[in-house]
């Protein structure tokens, strides 16, 4: 894998899960001392130097829900407790195409990138989850923000409910030297990248890889392999980068999702990754998971 991390992964939080469950633990870390993550929404804050802006909980707004973060050990002395408020209105139908998410994830380092992806999840995940699935009954936060209870006490069922992570698979299919890339409908002029999809309930991975490839382009894969994984906050799922073998066979793509699948030689994912003017496609941007595939990719055939 290529030296770079995988955006939104490498947070310096310590998630501390041993206090989340101590209430008195929690209650004794939020004073004066404790951080509060300044989001806009889901937006982050920068600071003046263009990093992540933190405030004090006295920022928070009146009755707002906290979610524990995690302890910060950087800087002197003891590492600071910090928190995130969760919003009043979750992101229903997230679009990554949003200017401003791509703004941000462009200009926060690494290390902040991880520190936000992780609260804009679970912050989002609990403005959207105010309400029993079970039973309808409005559900309180628990456990530092990392469970919401349905209480029983209230008319409710007692349901206990956790921040879901989406598992999808996203994958290189090789055959015969080459790699089969996808066009999304909408997608910029001429961007291309690695075939993905939703892992569904009653399959493995591997079997996850190789539905979608079958789906999205009528080709038959094997030799499933996993390569690398990312959190993705757009609400929240988790990347599976993986490589596949493709059997022979012609592309049928499936116009629903995509506008295009074909196969690149190596030189061609090469140019398109050194942003080569003339390249015959876009690479996708360094932050998504598929970049590091294709580097991957590159390397591993490397001469």
């Amino acid at each position: 894998m290529t030296n770079r991390p995988v955006a939104f992964t490498g947070s310096r939080l310590d998630r501390a899960d041993n206090l989340r469950a101590d209430p008195d633990a929690l209650a004794g870390m939020m004073n004066w001392k404790a951080r509060l993550l300044a989001l806009d929404g889901l937006m982050p804050q920068m600071d003046d130097t263009g990093g992540l802006l933190w405030g004090s909980l006295a920022d928070a707004p009146e009755d707002a829900e906290l979610v524990f973060l995690g302890l910060d050990p950087a800087g002197d002395g003891p590492a600071k407790p910090c928190f995130a408020a969760v919003p009043q209105q979750g992101d229903a139908a997230p679009r990554i195409s949003n200017p401003r998410v791509w703004a941000a994830m462009m200009a926060l380092s690494a290390d902040d990138l991880a520190i936000y992806g992780g609260a804009r999840s679970i912050v989002n995940w609990h403005a959207r989850h105010r309400f029993c699935a079970q039973c309808g009954k409005p559900t309180r936060i628990a456990k530092g923000g990392w469970q919401r209870d349905c209480p029983a006490e209230a008319g409710g069922c007692g349901a206990q409910h956790f921040p879901r992570t989406d598992p999808v698979t996203i994958m290189l299919v090789e055959r015969d030297g080459e790699l089969m890339l996808g066009r999304g409908k909408g997608w910029p002029e001429k961007a291309y990248s690695a075939l993905a999809g939703f892992v569904e309930p009653g399959e493995s991975m591997e079997e996850g890889v190789a539905r979608e490839v079958l789906e999205e382009s009528g080709i038959v894969v094997h030799s499933v392999s996993y390569i690398a994984s990312q959190p993705w906050p757009f609400p929240s799922q988790l990347m599976i980068g993986c490589h596949a073998l493709a059997e022979p066979g012609d592309i049928d793509v499936d116009t629903t999702e995509l506008e295009d699948v074909r196969f690149f030689t190596r030189e061609e994912v090469q140019a398109a990754m050194n942003r080569e003017e003339g390249a015959p496609f876009g690479a996708p941007p360094p932050q998504a998971i598929a970049n590091h595939l294709l580097g991957w990719w590159l390397e591993r055939t490397g001469s």
